[in-house]
This record gives structure tokens, sequence and C-alpha cells, in this order.
């Protein structure tokens, strides 16, 4: 970096020069965004009650790299009170939810919108609730937020032809840098509102960002205030770190700075087993491989459920490690186990149920083809195979086929290969029955009615009797099923 001139090597007009330069950077910066037409028409608004309108954070920072943003993110001199009345008629809708914290929220044709009074908080320091205090000036304003990639904003008030950039905090910088610094000292930031510290991790992921070292040693020392923000927000932040682009850079920050400790302690405790494969240095890493190898077998856009069951697919190993006779190393039915430990974990991080059940049920079954030995699949096991699947068929094929990282090609190539015949079973079984509904030759009513009894447990012990029929044997037709019905109800039911 060329040092800065002496003032005594500055002549006449060299600060007049600097200014200059600098006023070419910022409308060089401003002639990058691609500011939507909606943000120009509600900054003329702002303009004729006397207040000024400043696009900032995210929104800024996206249009700077040229990535798609959700809302649209203002902040403003104006008083909650005043935004609402300048918004009246011209939103299509508008949200008071937050306006006890002097935010707005609207809708703009197809644009939603959100406008925040400038804020100047302070908190506690025992939970991440501020005290709301409305500030008086942008730059007040963009040291209270959370990354300095994040506290960039265009001043929009004068119209088009005269915007300016505000970068106080060398934000710019940063994102071509790749950085990820706090406006504040990391300490104080992450002090404020402990929940930065994820969403730092979400960044790595999202962005490809690396933590500046003064916000690595904070993550490291503060982790644990972690515990400080409720389940629903670390789960939504995790969520998105998740289905980012770089979630194993994440994953592994979260590791190495002590936060997966608070959120899914289960993933570093992968790092005390070895694989039985001998290929990895632990479960851990080949974990973070088998998801990555999952993201790349996605065709619909990131998927949280198939992301989640490839990274916990075997956290049950760690307790179910045993050490063989001839020296191999075991962890027989960890994939039941770690059903149990994924339900626990997805629930104490609040996720829907139907995460959780799908999530499960693909930990659960992921084994479940490796238990064909070289491939004899019968009719019936295929039968089971997609039956106990169902709809999360297309994710085991996925997960299945992710969780292959030996290094021995030989073996990885018959791994696939027989993968491939067990797909080709499945598609010929298709063409031959109705795989994906199967059931019983019978349904409940004709049941009642050839055993000549009313809804109770008879007819559920008869239904699952007919269905195991029919997943060994496969279509039984109407007279058959009839006969193996009275047979066994001779058998199983009193008189």
């Amino acid at each position: 970096m060329r040092p800065a001139p002496s003032d005594r090597d500055a002549g006449p007009g060299s600060h007049d020069e600097a200014a200059e330069l600098h006023r070419a950077q910022e409308n060089a910066v401003v002639e990058l965004l691609d500011v939507p037409e909606v943000a120009d028409e509600l900054a003329t608004r702002f303009r004729e009650r006397g207040h000024r309108l400043y696009l900032v954070g995210g929104s800024v920072r996206d249009a700077l790299l040229h990535r798609a943003s959700g809302d649209l993110d203002f902040t403003t001199d104006a008083r909650p009170e005043a935004i609402l009345e300048i918004v009246h008629g011209w939103a299509d809708a508008v949200w008071d939810t937050g306006i006890a914290f002097g935010t707005v929220g609207a809708r703009r044709r197809d644009d939603p919108i959100e406008i925040t009074t400038f804020r100047a908080d302070s908190y506690d320091g025992a939970s991440r609730n501020p005290e709301v205090r409305f500030g008086d000036d942008i730059t007040g304003d963009l040291v209270r937020r959370d990354f300095s990639v994040n506290a960039m904003a265009v001043d929009l008030t004068d119209g088009p032809e005269h915007r300016r950039f505000v970068d106080p905090h060398g934000g710019l910088a940063a994102l071509a840098q790749g950085v990820l610094d706090t406006p504040a000292a990391p300490e104080q930031s992450f002090s404020d509102d402990p929940l930065r510290m994820l969403r730092a991790a979400r960044f790595v992921s999202q962005l490809g960002f690396t933590p500046a070292d003064r916000v690595l040693s904070a993550l490291r020392e503060m982790a644990p205030q972690l515990s400080r923000i409720t389940a629903e927000r670390v789960q939504a932040e995790f969520s998105k770190l998740i289905l980012g682009e770089y979630p194993r850079r994440a994953l592994e920050l979260m590791v190495d700075t002590g936060l997966a400790e608070l959120v899914v302690p289960e993933v570093p405790a992968m790092q005390l087993e070895t694989d039985e494969h001998m290929q990895h240095k632990d479960v851990y890493t080949h974990s973070l491989v088998v998801m990555e190898q999952a993201i790349g077998k996605e065709t619909d856009g990131p998927d949280l459920v198939l992301r989640l069951a490839a990274l916990l697919h075997d956290i049950g190993k760690p307790a179910t490690r045993r050490k063989e006779p001839d020296g191999r190393v075991s962890f027989h039915h960890h994939e039941v186990v770690g059903a149990k430990m994924t339900r626990k974990r997805l629930k104490e991080l609040r996720y829907p149920k139907a995460v959780i059940d799908d999530v499960c049920q693909l930990v659960y079954l992921h084994l479940r083809f490796h238990g064909y030995g070289k491939g004899e699949w019968t009719d019936s096991a295929v039968r089971r195979y997609v039956t106990d699947a169902g709809p999360l068929l297309e994710r085991l094929h996925r997960l299945v086929r992710s969780d292959c990282t030996t290094r021995n090609r030989r073996r990885a190539n018959a791994l696939q290969r027989s993968y491939d015949s067990l797909e080709d079973r499945i598609a010929e079984l298709r063409e031959q029955e109705e795989l994906d509904a199967i059931r019983p030759d019978l349904d409940g009513n004709r049941i009642m009615e050839l055993l000549g009894v009313g809804p109770g447990p008879a007819v559920g012990k008869a239904y699952k009797h007919l269905l195991a029929l029919r997943m060994e044997q496969g279509p039984l037709g109407a007279e058959r099923a009839e006969s193996e019905l009275r047979a066994w109800a001779a058998e199983n039911l009193p008189g």
C-alpha cells in the first residue's frame, strides 16, 4: 500500500484533490447499485415531508454483490408515526407489528419494504432485548449494526442524480476482501446480541466470507453467551446456515469456536470416532463430506431435510462404538440410536414436526441398503424399502449414494453399481405393481364384512397380516386374499 503523503508534501489543493477522489469513488459505487424504482418513489415522499431516507444494510450489500435480496431495508430520521403518515395512501399494505422497535413494514406492488427509524439502542447484557432509543443521524445508526458489510447505506433523499454512498466502517473494503468484521468492537457487538455470533457463521455459509482475527477471538471467548438466545431464533439462523452455499465452512467455524456445543453438540462429538472404512480422520469429517456430496445431488434448490439428514446420519456412532475381537471397530445399530438422538436435538431446536419426522426417517433408513450384502434384493425387500421410505425415497437415494466416501475407486464403483441395480429393480416392480402405494388386497370394510365384526383391534391385526403377505408375495387378488384372511381368522380369532 502506498504511504499517505505528509502535510509538508501536500501542496495547495491536495485536500481538495483527496476529497474529489473520495467523491469519485462514492459515485462509482452508487453507479454499481441497481436501485429499484420503488425506492426512489419512497425517497421523494420522505423528502417532500422534510425527512431523509437511506437504503441500508443487506439491501446495499446484496446489490453490490449482484445477489437477489428479500425485503428492501430503509432507515430514516422520521419517527414511526411520521413513517406511517408518509406511506399511507402510497403503500398497498402496511404492517405496524414492529412499531415499538421503530419499524414499519409495507408493500408497494410486489416489493416488500421495511423502514426503521435511526436507532441508538442500549443493552442490559443479560438478554438480547434492547432498550429502544431512536437516534438522530445515519452514522450512529450504522455503528450499532452487526457487521461492517451490513453497515453501508445509500442516501436516496435528493433523487437519482444525487445519491450518496455512506460507508463509515469500511464495509466496501471488507466486501471486496471477503472479510467479516464488526463496526464496533466485536465483544461489544456480540454482548449486545449474542445471536450475531451464529449470524457470523451464517454469513460464512451464505457469502463465503472469512471472519477477521478479532472476530474469531471474540467468538471463542463469548460462545457460551449464545445460551441467552431462544431456541426458535437459534434454529432460524442455523437453518439459513445449513441452506447456504458453503455450510461446511460455517459448521467448521462453529466447531472450532465452540458455538456448535450450544447448537448441535452431537456434531463436534463425532470428532472422537474413526469411521469403519478407516478413510477419514474421524466420523465428523466423513459427515461433512457426505453433506457436501448430498448438496451436489440436489436438483430443486437447497433441501433442508436432506442436508440435515446427511450431517446427522452418523451421530449415533459415538454411543455405539465397539471394538471387535478381530480389532475392527463397529457401530452396530447406530442408525437406530442416531434417529433417536436426531429427534431429541431437532425437538430442542424447535423444528417443525414434519421436518423432524422426515430427517429422523432418513437417518434411520440410511443403512438399509447395506443390509443386503452384494445386492441380492428380493421383490419383498424392494417393496419394504420403497414402502418404508414413502415420499422420502428420492432423498434416500441421494443420501445413500452420498454416504460413499471411500477413496478405494473399485469399492466406490461397486457400491454405485449395486445401487444402480436396486433402482432398476424398483423401476421394474413399479411397472408391475402399484409400488408407491402398497396396500392389502382387501380394505378394512371388506375385512369386517368377511369376518362379521365391527371396528376394533381384530380388524387392524387382520389388515397387518394381509399387508405382510402383500409385501412378501406381491398382489394376491381378491379371491386368494379372502382365503388367506379366513385361514388367519380360524387360527387367531376365537369363535
